[in-house]
């Protein structure tokens, strides 16, 4: 394990931003602009590997397992929104997509300090959750040596789970027990160790992919619209009402309907609608389809 995080890429200094606060206001907005176009290339560069963590997470939902982020801070915190964005996304349960920050629910809102030091944490966070090898677990370090989410993932690979890990220091690779280990270099920080600047928004942009990409994957999205939506506000039962007529041609007033006999599934009323079925029948079909409508429709 490394000993010394200065030979970290996510802890040097940027020698471009050596004397930042001798700049203007605007020549500080340029220079963050100018490093933050350095993230999508090197989140490219490694489609590759989120195309090899995509599949073992596509393998794992098919076998009715979950997807557990772990990360603490920055990483963590962006592991909980990932997964918590799922389920008005997608439709999924909770449980299929979850996140887990160390510190707890607390550090969600403010840093708790020491949370990330404790390996053992990090395991006993993953057996409170009753971890199976069925599960794949992503741990989320920006310097890769988070004792807390390296914890995790260590346990995960001992019980047969698959494991994805992302990082964004080359230097930690080595040191990385992971089934995939997904590595978008970004370069140091402006502000020298303020990983939620690029190293955090590289982060974003790989559990993005991956979430999006396996929902698609197992068939919560038909063409491009989130068919598998949950209309829990007005905002979403606009949305569905729009797809279901995106999809089918009808009336505002005939979405509406047809949503109210699906008891809200989008999925659902646009099945009922194309295949002349009920909503008992047409729910029938979905899931002796997988939840596919393109397969449904066929």
């Amino acid at each position: 394990m490394l000993k010394e995080r200065s030979q970290l890429t996510t802890e040097k200094r940027n020698p471009l931003s050596a004397d930042i606060d001798r700049l203007s206001t605007r020549q500080i907005v340029a220079l963050i602009s100018d490093e933050d176009r350095k993230v999508a290339p090197a989140v490219a560069r490694e489609r590759s590997r989120i195309t090899a963590g995509v599949d073992i997470i596509v393998e794992a939902f098919h076998r009715g397992g979950r997807l557990f982020y772990v990360g603490a801070g920055t990483s963590g915190r962006l592991g909980v929104l990932d997964a918590s964005e799922c389920p008005p996304t997608f439709g999924t349960s909770p449980a299929l997509v979850q996140g887990i920050i160390a510190g707890g629910r607390r550090a969600l809102l403010r840093s708790i300090e020491g949370a990330e030091d404790s390996a053992a944490a990090g395991a006993a966070a993953l057996r409170k959750k009753r971890l199976t090898p069925d599960d794949v677990v992503v741990g989320i370090a920006a310097c890769g040596l988070t004792p807390f989410v390296n914890g995790a993932v260590q346990h995960a690979g001992q019980i047969g789970a698959r494991t994805i890990f992302v990082t964004c220091a080359p230097e930690a690779r080595g040191h990385i027990r992971a089934d995939v280990i997904i590595n978008p270099v970004v370069g140091p920080e402006i502000v020298t160790g303020s990983t939620r600047m690029k190293a955090g928004t590289a982060t974003k942009l790989v559990l993005n992919a991956l979430t999006t990409a396996a929902m698609i994957r197992v068939g919560k999205v038909y063409g491009n619209l989130m068919v598998d939506l949950k209309a829990s506000n007005r905002k979403l039962r606009d949305r569905a009402e729009r797809i279901v007529r995106e999809v089918t041609g009808v009336s505002r007033p005939r979405a509406r309907l047809l949503l109210a006999k699906a008891q809200g599934s989008t999925k659902t009323a646009i099945l009922m609608h194309w295949r002349r079925l009920s909503c008992k029948e047409a729910s029938r079909l979905l899931n002796q389809c997988g939840g596919s409508l393109r397969r449904a429709c066929k």
